[in-house]
């Protein structure tokens, strides 16, 4: 998830709206909230489709139907406005990643997930089209994973921009290349059936970790779909048969949705859902991802406002928010304290954090300062409303010998003797940052979830390719960055980060710069895109 920028609204009928989840060809989404604190996301239709009076009247008439489809495998219609300035429809929130977030972190589900995913979206089909309507664009991307099930999502404006005069005239088809059916490519004309062959594609996708369909350009994709039967690599059992008789190239070859779901689940979708039908990696991602949504606040604005989101709770003195807690890893891990902290507590167990608090004119965060007295009033705070656990207070600045000071001058010479070499700048990557390493990211100062980091750290020298930063949003939406090394100190890699060329629109496609210290056994990753919130991570290694 993305911070609000400037140029965006930060009010959208009821709803306030917490931060931008994603955009695409249709609008954007954003991730609102209502007065009575019910948590959604909001998709507002891009202004050039508002000017479109048969977008409007058809988007209407969308909206109205697919207000009806309440099945439990999808997203719920919660409210809409199809008169509004700028066309809008907000939808329940679901916390869990998309299927291709998933699949790109951590592979192909296992048979028992894929069985119940394709149980649970053939039922939500079967639901879409007794009602008369179709989908139109089934792929991983508009799959959520969620600990209740599959949910089957946007649905209304793809289906609305079909047929208006905006995209007509530049001849966008609806649909997203590897996943459409033949019939949609082709422009034959479209019925549930196609909705069935991108099933099967999405199936093939869960267990493989590969679409049906690969190619390296949406030519190559549509000319395979149309001509080349699907390449279903390890695919095998009753899974493989079902995705084959879905990807059928006549659409009278598909079976229906309802023959889908019975074959994948005799007994129903919910009966497998009920029995724990995501891996555990998964469960643990979507729990931290709720967790981490209740700690957002809406904005405490004017409804004319607009730009980033604001703080509604109240400062701490002059010096800012209340902090917020980090996410802590499932297994506590060591962290460096203070010398005088006694042995037996200088390595955390179940339940206890180590929190550091800089005292006199220490800087904590970005340009926020914190006196002792403000320091021990917060130490205090939390001893009065923390039960069972323990809090390792730091409260003294850092001695002017500390290891961790240092300047930050980067390396210009070799060494000449064995006394300055022990005491020069190393001019390429220390081994202790090579590896992958993970953790979770906050932005503007600790307030926004921004969702997992992974960073890939290998051997560079300055000018080189130093790794690859993934960050995995809270609704599961991928980016990728590229660092190259800028510079080595004693202290931290300094590096430029540029985002990849297939990442998605949503993602920040701006240079900037990234820094990356060791601290204890972690790594703690600052990015300076102000963009994007000045996101931090503390990450730990994870290989």
């Amino acid at each position: 998830m993305q911070p609000l920028g400037v140029d965006e609204p930060t009010v959208v009928g009821p709803y306030r709206l917490l931060g931008r989840l994603g955009s695409g060809g249709m609008g954007r989404v954003y991730l609102g909230r209502s007065a009575g604190g019910r948590t959604v996301a909001v998709k507002i239709v891009h202004p050039h489709f508002a000017l479109d009076e048969e977008f409007r009247a058809r988007f209407r008439r969308e909206v109205e139907a697919a207000r009806r489809v309440g099945g439990a495998w999808t997203a719920p219609v919660l409210d809409a406005d199809p008169e509004a300035g700028v066309p809008w429809v907000a939808t329940a929130y679901a916390a869990g990643p998309s299927l291709s977030a998933a699949v790109a972190d951590g592979g192909p589900l296992p048979a028992h997930s894929v069985r119940a995913l394709g149980a649970g979206l053939a039922e939500a089909l079967a639901a879409v089209h007794e009602l008369g309507l179709v989908h139109r664009d089934v792929k991983p991307s508009n799959v959520l994973l969620t600990l209740d099930g599959p949910l089957l999502i946007d649905f209304g404006i793809a289906r609305a921009t079909d047929g208006t005069a905006s995209l007509t005239s530049t001849g966008v088809s609806i649909g997203s290349p590897g996943y459409m059916s033949p019939e949609q490519i082709l422009s034959k004309g479209v019925a549930g059936t196609a909705d069935v062959f991108s099933l099967g594609a999405v199936l093939a996708y869960a267990a493989t970790g590969q679409p049906p369909f690969p190619g390296d350009s949406s030519a190559a994709l549509l000319y395979k779909v149309v001509h080349e039967e699907p390449e279903l690599g390890s695919l095998s059992g009753e899974l493989r048969e079902v995705a084959e008789a879905c990807l059928a190239k006549e659409p009278g070859e598909r079976p229906t949705p309802g023959e889908v779901a019975r074959r994948l689940a005799p007994e129903g979708a919910a009966r497998l859902v009920a029995g724990g039908w995501l891996p555990g990696a998964l469960v643990e991602q979507v729990s931290r991802g709720a967790v981490q949504l209740l700690n957002l606040e809406t904005a405490d604005v004017k409804e004319s406002a607009s730009g980033p989101v604001g703080f509604s709770s109240p400062s701490v003195g002059e010096f800012g928010p209340p902090p917020v807690m980090p996410v802590m890893p499932a297994v506590p891990e060591q962290r460096p304290v203070a010398d005088t902290v006694p042995p037996s507590d200088q390595r955390p167990g179940p339940g206890k954090f180590s929190v550091t608090v800089a005292a006199g004119s220490e800087t904590v965060g970005r340009g926020r300062r914190l006196s002792c007295t403000v320091a021990l009033a917060v130490a205090g705070a939390f001893a009065a409303v923390t039960v069972g656990s323990v809090f390792v207070l730091d409260l003294l600045p850092k001695d002017d010998n500390d290891s961790s000071a240092g300047s930050d001058s980067s390396y210009s010479s070799p060494p000449t003797d064995a006394s300055s070499a022990a005491a020069s700048v190393p001019s390429e990557v220390p081994a202790r940052y090579l590896g992958t390493w993970e953790g979770q990211a906050t932005g503007l100062d600790g307030t926004l979830p921004m969702g997992t980091f992974r960073l890939t750290v290998k051997k560079a020298a300055v000018g080189d390719e130093l790794g690859r930063m993934r960050q995995t949003d809270v609704l599961g939406g991928v980016c990728n960055d590229i660092l190259t090394l800028k510079k080595v100190t004693k202290t931290e890699l300094v590096a430029t980060s540029v985002g990849a060329k297939d990442n998605h629109s949503g993602c920040n496609p701006t240079a900037h710069t990234v820094r990356i210290k060791p601290v204890g056994d972690d790594l703690d990753y600052t990015s300076e895109s102000a963009a994007e919130g000045n996101p931090e991570a503390r990450m730990s290694k994870v290989n």
